[in-house]
């Protein structure tokens, strides 16, 4: 068997595998005994079938057969011995004879191959890319202090409500009359609940401003939600649809107050944060919220700084060259249930996104990066912990973390999705040594406005 590669430009090549029967004789006997051995036919032991009956009958698909799995072999071999740097599979060529295994026993199989393109580029503190830091400010700490404090705090009860605590009221709800008393029969809700600071009217709103426990209340809750099936419904303990139909007021007598109470700054409250005697003081527990929120917008700014890392570098290499004839049959092939419109629609956007990924893979094999299965897993981790810290929930128990990410890690699209973050987490390390990095500080209105579209 030879196999042999024949280059039409630069980034094409014509694959040739030519095969004999002596290739491929020995493989198809062997198969054909096997089959004989197990083969049951009227008029015959098992075992005993004669073999030019086995021949006359399995011998054209098992050369078929045959002949495939060498071809596939000697393909792989070829290419992983040779180091061709091909895109995609190789493709049958359009001028492949059709193949008479009755009549044929040497074969020629002409195949297109795609070839990378060659990229040669070095980067050096000659390059410069800007790299945005984010501003850390008080008002963002002192935002953040007071949203730990609400988690940690508290309801308690209350004598008079406010709208502004928001406030939420429980008592008895009775429907009323034109006369403005209770309606005999009409509706009546126990223990009905409900925040005033939500309504959408502000003078339904206000009647409720000073009530205390025992005050009653007269107002129109149709009017207050203005006519919002769902929270009159809730409510009233009825049908979305017979609730909107009720306009009546109502008397509220009100049995209980309860109010938020935000966590006082405390060791508690630290403690229940960062886990016990982690921080000791109001000063500490700042300044390790300021960590937070900094290394929160690091992450960003990496992200920030390998995008436009990449367009520096993608500039500096320049336009790549691909076969597009090949590269629209490749498209065409891993979307079989696409037509030609799809792939001319997608082409550019395609070869964007595989031109970085060429030279992507160039600066990994350069700086000798690699995945290790310890790499995915602390990223893995690394995501289960920023998912529990948008509910406030920072001090996890690490076996919690740990079963969490081994859930992650059993979706192989997530663990793909993981490997590709750890590749750009350390390409983004390194590329922030090699080349000089241009610092900017900017506000994070101003970054998240810079970042929303690339987002």
């Amino acid at each position: 068997m030879n196999v042999s590669l024949q280059n039409i430009d630069k980034v094409s090549a014509l694959l040739t595998v030519d095969m004999v029967k002596a290739d491929y004789q020995e493989n198809v006997e062997k198969q054909l005994k096997k089959i004989r051995k197990d083969a049951q036919m009227p008029g015959f032991r098992k075992g005993m079938v004669p073999m030019g009956l086995v021949k006359k009958m399995y011998e054209k698909s098992v050369i078929a057969d045959e002949v495939n799995k060498l071809l596939g072999d000697a393909i792989n071999k070829y290419i992983q011995d040779n180091k061709v740097h091909m895109l995609g599979e190789p493709l049958p060529n359009e001028n492949q004879q059709q193949l008479d295994f009755d009549t044929q026993d040497e074969f020629k199989f002409p195949f297109d191959i795609a070839l990378a393109p060659v990229i040669n580029f070095t980067l050096s503190a000659d390059d410069k890319v800007p790299y945005y830091d984010v501003t850390v400010t008080d008002e963002m700490v002192d935002n953040q202090v007071a949203s730990y404090a609400q988690r940690g705090g508290s309801y308690e009860k209350v004598d008079s409500f406010d709208a502004a605590q928001n406030d939420m009221l429980k008592g008895l709800l009775c429907e009323l009359d034109e006369a403005d008393n209770v309606k005999e029969g009409g509706i009546r809700v126990e223990s009905a609940v409900m925040m005033p600071s939500y309504m959408k009217v502000d003078d339904e709103k206000a009647k409720f401003a000073g009530a205390k426990v025992g005050d009653t209340v007269t107002f129109n809750p149709n009017k207050a939600w203005e006519g919002n099936a769902p929270e009159l419904a809730s409510l009233l303990k009825m049908d979305r649809e017979e609730a909107v139909k009720v306009t009546s007021d109502f008397c509220y007598q009100v049995e209980e107050i309860t109010r938020y109470m935000p966590g006082e700054m405390n060791q508690e409250l630290f403690d229940q944060v960062f886990g016990k005697d982690v921080v000791k003081s109001e000063e500490e527990f700042k300044q390790k919220v300021r960590e937070i929120i900094a290394n929160q917008f690091k992450s960003n700014s990496d992200y920030k700084f390998l995008t436009d890392a990449r367009k520096y570098i993608m500039d500096k290499v320049g336009k790549l060259e691909f076969s597009e004839p090949l590269m629209k049959r490749i498209m065409k092939t891993n979307n079989p249930d696409k037509d030609d419109k799809f792939v001319d629609e997608n082409y550019n956007q395609t070869i964007d996104v595989l031109s970085w990924q060429l030279v992507r893979d160039v600066l990994v094999s350069q700086e000798g990066l690699k995945i290790e299965q310890n790499d995915i897993m602390e990223e893995a981790k690394a995501a289960t912990r920023a998912q529990f810290a948008q509910y406030g929930m920072l001090n996890l128990p690490d076996d919690m973390i740990a079963n969490y990410a081994s859930e992650m890690l059993k979706k192989r699209e997530t663990v793909e999705n993981l490997a590709d973050r750890v590749i750009d987490s350390k390409l983004a390390d390194v590329l922030k040594k090699k080349v000089t990095l241009e610092h900017q500080a900017i506000s994070a209105e101003d970054f998240g406005k810079m970042i929303q579209p690339e987002a």
